[in-house]
């Protein structure tokens, strides 16, 4: 998108809403045209003749501004996949054994976290270092006390700080399930087939369906990371699939996922340094104003009798996470119901989720975040969580970009009918900053 070439307009200007105590130390802050950001982080009032994100257009995966794919103007059609790589068929400049990732190693060992990997959740360090750990082990190491940082036990969800020293255990690959060709697998392998948004040899892009879980829990037996076993390719040397990103168990749309570990190292990398884009899609309570802004605040996680949720929580509260969420008004439906499209900047648990609720406007059907009182869904709207992944814009391991959209699922798309909502309508959130 070209720097200045503002979007449709929108009344009002955009706003930084903060939790408490959110300095926001360090990071890099969005300034609204002809100034610097106003003190205490609201500094996204954009100019009347341009969109309230002040014309700024998202910077494309590994380039600049002005990239053809990010024309803000173009209609991003439903499912429509845009994988551009320079020579699909030409052999590659760079080879696996480039971005080989770490030995398994047979002994303990202690390695120093780097700044590359600074603030990266523990379980993901494994992820990253060792693509070929499924995640069960990973989580299973990490819990069992076999793996400490600093000496000490951790959680898979820790962040990592640079020089930490982490103690790594004897691993293993765990050996593939016999190939037995079950009706099982072929209806597996059809299920893979008919939710696919994307695929190439590196790379699935899978629609996943609401209510399917992304991976195992407690009382979980079916999920996308167990069944992604049955993509492996035959022979002894062949590589199982792994997930890139999670998302919610209710939330449908884009996930994306690695065929091979030079894939997998490389799109963690992207996401990492945050060079990866998610859009996502809600339906929320009321009408948010301003039109367009920033929720900024620190969130922890918050254990309850037979739940847990992520909760605001004071700027250096133990296990406090910061996290950013742009969003943007699309269309609404009275004063009731409105159309909102997200996107998050860090991605950290229920971060979408809790942050509308934080600013009072709760996700329709979230049955974790939803605590308005005396309010009632509107007739024929489903009370089910109206939360899609909508978009992802990631740079491919092999040079170019993959774009790809997720459609509206059955009940968000009932939801859209009766409420008059265009799903071709041009979403503003695409002005949204990248930081």
């Amino acid at each position: 998108m070209r720097r200045g070439g503002g979007g449709p307009r929108q009344p009002g200007g955009g706003r930084q809403i903060s939790g408490p105590r959110d300095h926001d130390r360090g990071g890099p802050r969005a300034k609204p045209p002809g100034g610097d950001a106003r003190p205490g982080g609201r500094g996204l009032e954009g100019r009347r003749e341009q969109s309230s994100f002040g014309g700024r257009g998202p910077r494309p995966p590994g380039g600049k501004s002005g990239a053809p794919q990010d024309v803000a103007r173009a209609r991003h059609q439903e499912g429509s996949v845009k994988a551009r790589t320079a020579h699909p068929h030409a052999p590659d400049r760079k080879r696996d054994s480039d971005h080989a990732p770490a030995a398994m190693p047979t002994h303990v060992q202690t390695v120093a976290v780097t700044a590359d990997e600074a603030d990266m959740r523990l379980d993901r360090f494994f992820e990253a270092r060792f693509p070929g750990l499924s995640f069960s082990h990973i989580q299973r190491i990490i819990r069992k006390g076999e793996v400490r940082v600093n000496g000490r036990r951790a959680d898979p969800k820790d962040r990592l700080k640079p020089g930490q020293a982490i103690r790594i255990p004897p691993l293993k690959l765990d050996q593939p399930r016999p190939r037995a060709g079950s009706e099982e697998d072929e209806k597996t392998r059809a299920f893979f087939k008919s939710i696919t948004l994307y695929e190439d040899a590196d790379v699935l892009v899978l629609n996943k369906p609401m209510g399917l879980a992304v991976q195992g829990g407690s009382g979980t037996v079916k999920h996308v990371d167990g069944m992604l076993e049955v993509l492996r390719g035959p022979g002894p040397d062949a590589q199982r699939p792994r997930l890139v990103h999670r998302l919610d168990k209710d939330t449908a749309g884009c996930l994306l996922v690695a065929k091979t570990r030079f894939a997998a190292s490389a799109l963690a990398k992207s996401f990492r340094a945050r060079s990866t884009r998610k859009i996502y899609w809600a339906i929320v309570a009321g009408v948010p104003k301003p039109r367009q802004g920033r929720i900024s605040t620190f969130l922890a996680k918050e254990e309850r009798e037979d739940e847990s949720i992520m909760r605001v929580a004071q700027h250096g509260e133990e296990g406090a996470s910061h996290a950013v969420t742009y969003y943007a008004i699309v269309d609404t439906a009275g004063p009731t119901l409105t159309w909102v499209s997200l996107k998050p900047v860090t991605g950290r648990t229920h971060q979408l989720r809790a942050h509308m609720a934080h600013i009072g406007h709760p996700i329709v059907g979230d049955p974790k975040y939803f605590a308005k009182e005396n309010w009632q869904l509107p007739g024929g709207i489903q009370n089910r969580l109206h939360l899609l992944a909508r978009r992802i814009v990631v740079p491919h391991p092999r040079g170019g970009v993959i774009d790809t959209s997720a459609p509206l699922p059955p009940h968000m798309q009932q939801s859209w009918n009766l409420l008059g909502f265009d799903a071709g309508r041009y979403d503003p959130i695409v002005e949204a900053p990248e930081e």
